[in-house]
């Protein structure tokens, strides 16, 4: 009897209930409804609460029948992340950090001059690069300056070569910078992995190092530094440069590159930042570097182009390699250093 009275109460008291929250959640359904219709009259197909909710990720009822790497995933938040870094901090400071060092170096040419010898050549040749070095630092310089120029151009060509070029042919120069470099940047890490093996050996660090770092090496003073085959602002390229930021803007080009290797795309916006970043780092200390090895420094550019460089040059530039290396001549049976030119026409070999 009192379970039956027990029960009426509670069902008496849903009734009740319903009949209050029923009108009120109808009610509020017909407002998100009418809400939507004048929404999808003053804006059209404008479904921004709805694509909000896709957004969040946190609607149960989101399923797909594709299988693979994100495919459940419709709107991306970290992708308009992605591209506000790249098109602001990245672009922004990137692009300034490459004037400022352009303009540091004018101002450092135009204060300093070229750096010229200051005894006369004697005639004498010492071999500084084998053929095999050559053909490796060739070959590595090359495909990273059509890297440096394709990827400027994929960063910058919007807001420099787009106003100048127009749509139409910077449509092309783009695509073509892109299959560029797309194809030459697996190149380059192959020869960065060959120089690094190449020249690794005279890269170490040396007694002496310390004293060209305290004196820079002369180059505001121009006083005689003497240093080994290759001074610690030369090292230091190569191990920043070429070792460190090309490890980097390789691994993770391949990464952009090869996009079928099961990777998602947050994966492939973190690695797009870093070489981004990586490679703007690169071109500024490659623009210093090439400015010592051509207009900067006299014979500097030769002695890659030839492999061979005067005595005088090696004595002014490298002491400490070329008395290593006139030791070794004179183990070996070799030519003395106060040979005529005629007997030096061939050079020493290392």
């Amino acid at each position: 009897m009192h379970d039956n009275l027990a029960l009426r109460w509670v069902m008496r008291l849903s009734i009740a209930l319903v009949t209050v929250l029923l009108p009120q959640f109808a009610l509020g359904t017909e407002d998100l409804a009418k809400q939507q219709a004048a929404r999808q009259i003053t804006q059209p197909l404008n479904n921004a609460p709805m694509w909000r909710e896709v957004r969040k990720g946190e609607n149960p009822y989101q399923t797909t029948q594709v299988r693979g790497v994100e495919t459940n995933i419709l709107i991306q938040t970290e992708g308009q992340i992605w591209r506000e870094i790249r098109n602001g901090p990245v672009t922004i400071y990137g692009g300034w950090l490459l004037v400022l060092v352009v303009v540091a170096l004018g101002i450092f040419y135009w204060w300093r001059g070229r750096i010229m010898l200051k005894q006369p050549p004697t005639g004498r040749l010492v071999q500084r690069f084998t053929p095999w070095e050559r053909l490796v630092h060739w070959g590595t310089a090359i495909s990273f300056v059509v890297l440096a120029i394709t990827g400027l151009t994929t960063l910058f060509g919007k807001y420099v070569l787009l106003p100048v070029f127009g749509y139409t042919l910077f449509s092309w120069l783009a695509t073509l910078s892109k299959t560029l470099h797309n194809f030459v940047g697996p190149l380059f890490a192959v020869c960065a992995i060959i120089m690094f093996f190449t020249f690794v050996r005279d890269n170490i660090w040396q007694r002496g190092d310390l004293q060209w770092i305290l004196s820079a090496g002369g180059l505001f003073t121009g006083r005689h530094v003497p240093s080994w085959r290759f001074n610690i602002a030369e090292k230091f390229w190569f191990w920043l440069g070429v070792t460190f930021l090309g490890v980097a803007v390789s691994a993770t080009g391949f990464i952009l590159d090869f996009s079928n290797f099961g990777q998602g795309r947050l994966l492939m916006q973190l690695s797009n930042v870093v070489h981004a970043v990586g490679a703007l780092l690169f071109i500024a200390l490659a623009f210093g570097h090439i400015y010592l090895g051509t207009i900067g420094m006299e014979g500097a550019y030769e002695s890659m182009r030839n492999g061979h460089v005067d005595e005088a040059w090696v004595k002014e530039h490298h002491e400490y390699w070329y008395n290593e290396v006139a030791s070794q001549s004179r183990t070996a049976g070799g030519v003395p250093s106060t040979a005529p030119a005629s007997a030096m026409k061939e050079g020493w070999k290392t």
